[in-house]
């Protein structure tokens, strides 16, 4: 008979009974009773009242009655902590027996005794656990010190125990090793700062020893332990991708998970032109190909791992375009994922087979999943530009079809259509018109509006559809009510003779009947530009906008690096950093990838590693060359001077015999000199973009030096203002010329130091990443003295200020005018190139003053032929050096060099 007896019984009267079974000299009548009172506990009675009589049961050779007393006494613990102290004699006693089973059971359960008054009673026969003979006993004792470090983590550290832990790493035996990292992890995560898990190519070769021969959850906790190391080198990174690799064809899908974040962190570090990283690409596809064989449920969390994985290197799997065909069986959660992922490996090289699946699912039942469908033949047309006319002609077989959902879908995505490519699909104009009263739906009704109002001029009764959609203002939708507002704004700047009443009447229920703030606030600001200045309200109700982004939905390029960090893991599942949903006291670490050291893809440093191993500060960003007519100022170095050395050498591609960037950047921007931010017609010095140079204050109450007698007495200098005039900022690259990104700056001296000050405006619909800048050769040898620190992504319509130190110390070439710098900027989405005029006044020392001794040895080193002279008449000397030293504006003669 099975133990379910003992779940059956109802009698009343049982805990005397059981009391006195517990008490009974029989060995298997104490067993009866201890099983009969694990049942009740089991199923929710309460039978603490017998806890000194089970505890004198723990005094037994008997294994499995020790188990079933132990089992209890992890559940009653807690709420009889006095009486628990009784069982620690037997724990102390259990801790010795010959048995290693035994050993190992009494050492778990003191792990799960979660009462503080016996811990340390439990330090010690823990400690000879931690050095047992047998492995299964110290692989228990390691799991048992993290649950101990949960309890007292005071009292862990202060007997030592951590460093035992750690000496365990080195074990013979792999579950021993496995259950220390497991344990070590465990600890690290409850205190983030403390440098526990100290890895070091020793203790990493002896993890990847115990990888081959543990279980699958040994190795889940070594490879998470891997995945937290960061190689010294390429070859390194390259030495453990390596033996990582044959984890990858393992039964368990969470071991592979592991292995496949091991290796895409790892990868960063190779070369991209290394034949192993090519090998290693083929090698991660057909392990998350196999994943996708597996229950549903499983699937959908491959699934979101390959999201990530496609997003961040969509190379391994842009052959296996076809195992992400939806099959008919699916749920629609996987459908859905599936749909999302083919996307984004659509390429121009299997979008006709993409094309051809997502029209037969546009046809299918489930209306969520046609509605994705749909969408997703317009993110093709977006994402690869041949496939954008065959993409339209497929959304107009479906609004042929007259299924309303499905009509309204196709329109909401032809609307991003025109977006992309303005002026090129507008003929199916009149084929969408004919569908304007089957629209129910907001989002499908404001994309229609904005339609008509974007090709007013095309449509010859836009007026009568925009008027049938005013009738019914009040009960339209926000998203509506606005589309509809700007809609007859521009159709009223296109046709005003026409539109006049139909204007006056959407602003009057904008601004006089509704109550909603942002739309009356838009109405008040429209019909005040129509009133005040018409041409001003054409040039910014219908000025060009930016062309929207290939893929609006990619997760930010930091959080990426994060969360493939974290593959395997929920956040992978939710795609959240793990601080985004898990709660309490404990620290999450914020992990990130480490930074590619590639031998062709970063400008390596001549000096030498640093001693130890360690791996030095990432060298700041800098622009790839591009092998082009703009090589010369993509070759500058970008990194900052070393100080008081002199410029480095130009290579032969700055040295060239045509300066690239000379005349050649002048052609590329053209005539129009405002996309270089200033007024280059202005003064050859200074440029009219920058204003009228400041005037001195006129009371500076300075103190008059005394060396009147002697022309050159520079010594007892004009004392000088502490404000310094600083240019108001200028747009020098507007963003219709720079993919959305605008870039206002000006100049300014402060403290010794020049700043160039920078407005950083995303002016798109993604997000921009990677910034980086370089100067061309210049008058001056103005450059960079430090990296762009840009340290938060540039989101839509945000702005960030940025300043940037420049030294006088690159590479020196006369411009015309003399004031002229050119400059590239790049960032995640191309390179972008601009000239601005900075003022000379930022090239002076503040003070004016100069020793005696370097000014004549200037003056003697200028050539006589630079030199200029100038009778002033009637000019009485000691007057004219007061005038200088006075506290009044000051003429500065500057010798040309």
């Amino acid at each position: 008979m099975t133990d379910s007896k003992y779940f059956t019984t109802t009698k009343k009267g049982e805990i005397f009974e059981l009391k006195a079974e517990l008490n009974s000299d029989k060995k298997e009548k104490k067993k009866e009773a201890v099983k009969k009172v694990i049942a009740s506990m089991t199923v929710g009675k309460d039978v603490s009242a017998l806890f000194p009589d089970v505890v004198n049961c723990m005094q037994t050779d008997n294994l499995e009655l020790k188990k079933l007393v132990y089992l209890y006494l992890m559940n009653y613990a807690k709420s009889q902590p006095d009486m628990a102290i009784m069982a620690v004699n037997t724990f102390v006693k259990d801790c010795e027996d010959p048995n290693p089973l035994i050993r190992a059971l009494a050492v778990r359960t003191m792990g799960c005794i979660r009462v503080d008054k016996i811990t340390e009673y439990l330090c010690e026969p823990l400690r000879k656990c931690l050095k047992d003979e047998d492995p299964y006993v110290r692989k228990t004792a390691a799991v048992c010190v993290a649950k101990l470090h949960d309890i007292n983590a005071q009292l862990v550290e202060d007997q030592g125990f951590l460093d035992t832990l750690k000496d365990l790493i080195s074990d013979s035996n792999p579950m021993v090793v496995a259950n220390a990292v497991a344990a070590l992890s465990e600890i690290a995560e409850s205190h983030p700062n403390s440098n526990l898990l100290d890895l070091n190519p020793q203790s990493i070769n002896k993890l990847l020893t115990a990888l081959n021969e543990c279980t699958e959850w040994g190795q889940i906790f070594i490879l998470d332990c891997l995945a937290n190391y960061t190689p010294r080198d390429d070859r390194e990174s390259q030495s453990i991708c390596e033996r990582v690799t044959p984890r990858l064809s393992h039964a368990n899908s969470a071991v592979v998970l592991s292995a496949v974040k091991v290796l895409m962190k790892f990868m960063e570090m190779l070369p991209k032109d290394l034949d192993y990283y090519g090998t290693l690409l083929k090698k991660l596809a057909p392990p998350l190909v196999t994943l996708l064989s597996a229950e549903p449920e499983l699937q959908y969390v491959a699934l979101r791992n390959i999201n990530l994985i496609v997003q961040k290197r969509p190379e391994i799997l842009k052959h296996e375009m076809k195992v992400f065909f939806v099959k008919y069986n699916d749920p629609i959660y996987v459908k859905l994922e599936k749909l999302d992922i083919m996307i984004r490996l659509a390429s121009q090289a299997n979008i006709a087979q993409v094309l051809a699946e997502l029209k037969e699912y546009a046809t299918e039942v489930d209306v969520d999943f046609v509605r994705k469908a749909v969408r997703a033949i317009g993110r093709c047309a977006i994402k690869v530009e041949q496939s954008a006319e065959r993409c339209v002609s497929t959304l107009l077989d479906l609004i042929q079809t007259k299924v309303n959902y499905v009509v309204q879908e196709a329109i909401v995505v032809i609307k991003d259509i025109f977006r992309k490519y303005p002026n090129k699909y507008e003929s199916v104009i009149a084929t969408l018109c004919e569908n304007l009263d089957s629209l129910d739906e907001p989002e499908a009704r404001a994309a229609m509006i904005w339609i008509v109002g974007e090709y007013a001029e095309r449509i010859d009764n836009a007026d009568e559809l925009l008027e049938s959609f005013l009738e019914g203002f009040h009960d339209e939708s926000t998203q509506v009510q606005l589309q509809l507002l700007t809609a007859i704004v521009k159709l009223f700047l296109k046709k005003p003779t026409e539109t006049q009443e139909l204007v006056q009447q959407v602003l009057s229920l904008a601004t006089q009947d509704s109550d909603n703030p942002d739309l009356r606030d838009r109405g008040y600001i429209y019909w005040r530009l129509l009133s005040t200045d018409p041409v001003a309200a054409k040039e910014v109700v219908l000025a060009e906008k930016p062309l929207i982004s290939e893929e609006t939905d990619l997760i930010e390029p930091t959080l990426l690096d994060e969360l493939i960090c974290h593959i395997g893991t929920l956040a992978s599942v939710y795609h959240k950093p793990p601080s985004a949903f898990v709660e309490g006291s404990r620290g999450v670490q914020h992990k990130r990838l480490p930074p590619r050291n590639g031998s062709n893809e970063s400008t390596e440093s001549p000096e030498a590693a640093p001693a130890g191993g360690q791996t030095s500060e990432p060298s700041p960003a800098v622009i790839p060359s591009q092998g082009d007519l703009l090589g010369d100022l993509l070759n500058l170095d970008l990194g900052p001077p070393t100080s008081g050395g002199t410029p480095a050498p130009t290579s032969a591609m700055q040295m060239g015999a045509m300066d690239l960037l000379g005349g050649g950047l002048d052609s590329l921007m053209g005539d129009d000199t405002e996309a270089l931010g200033g007024d280059l017609g202005g003064s050859p010095v200074m440029g009219t973009g920058f204003g009228a140079p400041a005037v001195m204050p006129a009371s500076l109450n300075a103190p008059v030096g005394g060396g009147l007698g002697d022309l050159f007495d520079l010594g007892g200098g004009v004392g000088m203002t502490t404000g310094v005039y600083v240019i108001p900022k200028s747009v020098w690259l507007p963003a219709m010329k720079a993919k959305g990104l605008e870039i206002s700056g000006t100049f300014a001296r402060r403290m010794g130091i020049i700043q160039m000050e920078l407005s950083l405006t995303n002016k798109a619909m993604q997000v921009m990443t990677d910034f980086a800048i370089q100067f061309n050769r210049n008058s001056f040898g103005l450059s960079p003295a430090a990296a762009l620190q840009v340290h938060t992504p540039l989101t839509p319509n945000q702005t960030i200020e940025v300043t940037l130190p420049l030294s006088t110390v690159g590479p020196v070439m006369k411009m015309d005018p003399l004031n002229n710098l050119q400059v590239a900027v790049k960032n995640n989405i191309d390179v972008f190139y601009f000239s601005c005029l900075y003022p000379i006044n930022i090239l002076f020392v503040e003070d004016g003053k100069m020793e005696r001794q370097v000014f004549l040895s200037t003056w003697k080193d200028i050539p006589n032929d630079n030199e200029a002279q100038f009778q002033i008449k009637d000019c009485h000397l000691n007057s004219a050096l007061s005038e200088m030293q006075g506290p009044r504006s000051l003429t500065v003669c500057v010798p040309v060099l």
